[in-house]
């Protein structure tokens, strides 16, 4: 349990004992700041603990954010202060220096120290000032003070019953920036579902097992082939993604952050897509329509949209003089209301990509469904790199060691490219960069596509790629579209694997590439949600284990050339498994230690 100390003379008909125990605190009342001292040492080490002003007046609300959100070490509202395990040195180093400097006595007149000031603000000062992250939530009509006198008591309480902290907790559990499709259709009750769920217990974890369990058992109704399995399949899509909303909005509305929690959001959207996409192939081939390489494009195209974006915003996220015509002209455009919705909806996010898939799924056949899908999120895809592009030619930014990193942990290269990039240390020169992955990823899915299958052409691509994707990671990227060189591996790994796969012409052959681009794909999703984190990249050991984007392409090629077509798709398959458990295994380990960051996924634009 965590402990709040409550320092100051009690407040007669004040609640804010009662409300402290509420949130989970128990309670300990200090008269002045020596025993403030006195009493924080009392305390366990692996606790929480709050200093909070008796004279606090406010929403429990704010109280509840200021006082326990688990993801930051130290937090504070006005007139009360907390720290986690981590941080309670900081807190009891600031506390002691606070308590020698009024002596931990008695204010002017011999009046209690605390009646003057708040002990509370003026430790949340003092670890401001030691350089500690200090997170002071945004309470916006949220009222948290400390009066002075009893007209201004009076004037807070009146404020607080002025506000419902309750709608406002509810508005605050939805997304600020969302879809048009979840704001309109789906928030509006699924906030309510959260809060059903919050009084009742129950965890946003369990809920995002609810949701990727519906998903799961829509994929199972798609497969069916039947047109009843199809429209069950839709309804429940859109009952998966609602409670996928949900999870997060009752993170937020019980702020009930966890690292566990953290892994299984990042991960569980790309899981309930992608099996649904499985699905809906499954279902196709039981009517005779094979439209596999249908599915495995779909989720090749979306993978590499996402990582248009974590490239994009990681190349961007603490870069200098970060400004440009383009981006001016999107803030101008965001303030005209309908062309905010409109280019929300055209970059197709997950509301209405979703909700698409269901109505199609429902309405018409798989392989249309598919073919609907392409076209939007290529569209999609266009405009929003087409943008990125714009940005970032016309922008002055000085990007950082850190960005180069993140990009640098997004290529995946392995040993083969490492090996190589030693050659050629001194790099490219500017735009020369991802010109030069994305020529080396077009050779290889060009030789893949356009010859026989068992031809030894891909492989003469492959080891053209191994030597342009060293190229283009030789020096740290930097570069004003550096951020492109990710993407262009991506996509050339996967498109190698569906053409060949493609070119087999045995059955399961697609279905073989599918597993081992979902296998690869969810490494390098958790790559992302680990940088995301401030956890680094996964071990090098794993990546040299899997070895890298060069590797496994070159492998792949090298088995289409060397195995018949039947021998193909069964390597396929054991590769497939072998990647799959090694980073399941190093991502399970490392998203539930306790090392693992406890951040929270607020959703992707794509």
């Amino acid at each position: 349990m965590s402990t709040a100390i409550v320092t100051g003379q009690p407040v007669p008909g004040s609640s804010l004992e009662h409300d402290l125990r509420s949130l989970g605190f128990d309670v300990r009342v200090a008269a002045d700041a020596a025993e403030t001292e006195t009493l924080l040492a009392a305390v366990p080490a692996d606790r929480r603990v709050a200093l909070v002003d008796a004279r606090f007046v406010g929403h429990l609300h704010a109280l509840r954010l200021g006082l326990t959100d688990p993801r930051f070490p130290l937090g504070a509202v006005p007139g009360a202060v907390t720290a986690q395990p981590a941080a309670r040195q900081a807190l009891t180093r600031a506390v002691a220096r606070e308590t020698s400097a009024d002596g931990g006595t008695a204010g002017p007149g011999g009046a209690p120290a605390l009646a003057v000031d708040s002990l509370a603000d003026r430790v949340a000062t003092a670890l401001e000032a030691d350089g500690g992250a200090l997170h002071r939530p945004e309470l916006g009509s949220l009222v948290a003070t400390v009066p002075d006198d009893p007209q201004a008591r009076n004037e807070a309480r009146q404020a607080v019953a002025a506000v419902d902290d309750e709608a406002v907790r509810l508005k605050s559990a939805v997304k600020s920036r969302d879809g048009f499709f979840t704001t309109f259709f789906i928030s509006p009750y699924s906030r309510y579902i959260a809060r059903w769920c919050a009084r009742r217990g129950l965890t946003p974890n369990q809920v995002t097992t609810a949701s990727l369990l519906t998903a799961l058992i829509a994929a199972g109704c798609a497969a069916t082939g039947t047109r009843g399995g199809f429209v069950a399949a839709g309804v429940l899509l859109i009952a998966s993604f609602v409670l996928d909303c949900t999870d997060g909005q009752l993170a937020r509305y019980a702020l009930k952050y966890s690292t566990l929690g953290a892994w299984l959001d990042a991960t569980f959207d790309r899981a309930k897509e992608y099996a649904y996409y499985a699905g809906l192939a499954l279902g196709a081939a039981r009517g005779g329509d094979d439209v596999w390489a249908l599915a495995l494009g779909a989720m090749i195209l979306q993978t590499c949209r996402h990582v248009v974006d974590f490239s994009f915003n990681e190349a961007n996220h603490d870069a200098t003089a970060n400004t440009s015509p383009t981006a001016a002209l999107s803030d101008k455009l965001d303030s005209v209301g309908w062309t905010v919705w409109v280019r929300r909806m055209i970059v197709l996010p997950i509301g209405e990509r979703w909700a698409m898939i269901a109505v199609l799924t429902a309405a018409t056949t798989p392989r249309i469904t598919f073919y609907v899908l392409l076209a939007g999120c290529a569209f999609a895809a266009t405009y929003t790199t087409a943008g990125r592009v714009l940005r970032s030619v016309t922008r002055r930014a000085r990007r950082t060691d850190r960005a180069a990193q993140a990009l640098a942990d997004l290529a995946d290269s392995g040993p083969l490219a490492e090996a190589v990039g030693r050659v050629f240390r001194r790099g490219l020169p500017g735009l020369a960069v991802p010109a030069v992955a994305l020529l080396g990823g077009a050779a290889v899915v060009a030789c893949s596509a356009l010859t026989g299958f068992g031809g030894v052409l891909p492989v003469a691509g492959a080891v053209v790629y191994v030597l342009t994707s060293a190229l283009a990671v030789a020096r740290p990227l930097k570069g004003a579209l550096d951020w492109l060189v990710p993407p262009f591996f991506r996509a050339a790994e996967y498109g190698t694997v569906l053409a060949l796969a493609g070119k087999a012409g045995v059955n399961g052959a697609l279905p073989a590439a599918f597993g081992l681009v979902a296998a690869v794909a969810y490494h390098h999703y958790d790559t992302v949600y680990r940088i995301r984190g401030n956890a680094g990249a996964p071990p090098a050991w794993l990546v040299r284990a899997i070895g890298g984007h060069e590797g496994r392409t070159l492998l792949v090629t090298v088995l289409a050339a060397v195995l018949t077509a039947s021998q193909f798709k069964a390597a396929l398959t054991v590769l497939a498994v072998a990647v799959a458990l090694l980073v399941l295994v190093e991502s399970i380990r490392f998203w539930v230690s306790a090392g693992a960051p406890a951040v929270h996924d607020e959703g992707e634009p794509a």
